[in-house]
């Protein structure tokens, strides 16, 4: 598809995929390990009611990896998947039913390393022609669909930081679930939305602590 055909305030990330490198997404983690498992997640926008919207899932907290946290729809590469967009589109029908003829990938982000599972991790962009209200397929991988407006992940009263029992911090956003949004996704989203010039001024002094379902990501 041509960026023409995105909505107008789509057209800034679609203009950006090509060229934003992997050290401004991941700056700890800028370069992928040579064993590291493919991998890729679907980064899904939509027109919602209350305005640009972008997909989140809640992950199972049985999960091996990850448990319990608010992610993107994705997964590991299969050897029948074409590329990082096959895996990311298979891998959001398969957790939370979408149809993947009803999404137009507009881009590509550079392949980021997820050290906990030794992921070699490719955001898809894709624009969502036809949302519909989505659920879990398997509530063993997804208990929760998010439809989450864009506007609330800018907005700098549900901004923090969150520090690790480790000592590590790193960026979060408060969207009313039981935990909020941390770690390798809450990563990509602020980073990529501070390069976009989206993020909105927030207190980065700001912090909470976080119970630790799964070693920090990025």
């Amino acid at each position: 598809m041509t960026v023409d055909s995105l909505p107008v305030w789509l057209r800034p990330l679609a203009d950006l995929a090509s060229s934003v490198e992997a050290a401004k997404l991941s700056p700890r983690f800028p370069k992928v390990p040579d064993d590291a498992r493919p991998a890729a997640v679907l980064m899904l926008f939509s027109d919602g009611v209350d305005g640009p919207e972008l997909l989140l899932t809640e992950r199972s907290s049985t999960m091996r990896s990850h448990a319990g946290q608010i992610a993107f729809p994705g997964g590991k590469s299969d050897p029948e998947d074409a590329d990082a967009a096959a895996t990311a589109l298979r891998e959001a029908q398969e957790e939370v039913g979408l149809d993947p003829a009803t999404v137009d990938v507009f881009g590509i982000l550079p392949t980021l390393w997820l050290p906990p599972s030794n992921f070699a991790v490719t955001p898809v962009l894709g624009y969502w022609r036809e949302p519909t209200t989505l659920g879990p397929v398997s509530d063993q991988e997804v208990v929760t669909v998010i439809h989450q407006p864009i506007s609330g992940l800018m907005d700098p009263a549900n901004r923090f930081s969150v520090v690790h029992t480790t000592g590590w911090r790193g960026p979060a956003f408060e969207i009313g679930t039981p935990i909020p949004l941390w770690g390798f996704t809450a990563g990509v989203i602020s980073r990529l939305f501070e390069v976009l010039g989206w993020e909105q001024a927030w207190d980065e002094s700001v912090t909470r602590p976080l119970p630790q379902l799964s070693p920090p990501s990025s």
